[in-house]
């Protein structure tokens, strides 16, 4: 939903840009064309690219979920795994630090 205000907001503002470019006694159709395009659509796609990724992300889970026959979501990633937690042995040895030599 916040996504969505923001793409509407900005376009509104680029409309209002390139209708006073389009009316103005120095300004062409064409430049309001471009002002509209670089201003407004370009932005509002990769900015809607950008926040979109996460639903994105859910949805195409959620279809390989449904691919694999399992009836329960898939898990969402937690993080990075804490320290020591990662199921490998421990060194057998400690090792001493080496020292710079005078």
């Amino acid at each position: 939903m916040f996504l969505h205000l923001i793409v509407i907001a900005w376009l509104y503002v680029a409309v209002m840009m390139a209708v006073a470019e389009a009316t103005n006694t120095n300004g062409s159709l064409l430049g309001a064309i471009v002002t509209f395009v670089l201003y407004g659509l370009l932005p509002m796609g990769i900015v809607g690219y950008i926040l979109s990724t996460p639903a994105r992300r859910r949805a195409r889970r959620a279809r390989e979920a449904a691919e694999d026959g399992s009836d329960q979501p898939a898990p969402e990633p937690t993080g990075s795994v804490a320290p020591d937690q990662g199921g490998e042995a421990p060194a057998d040895a400690p090792v001493a630090p080496v020292r710079k030599e005078d």
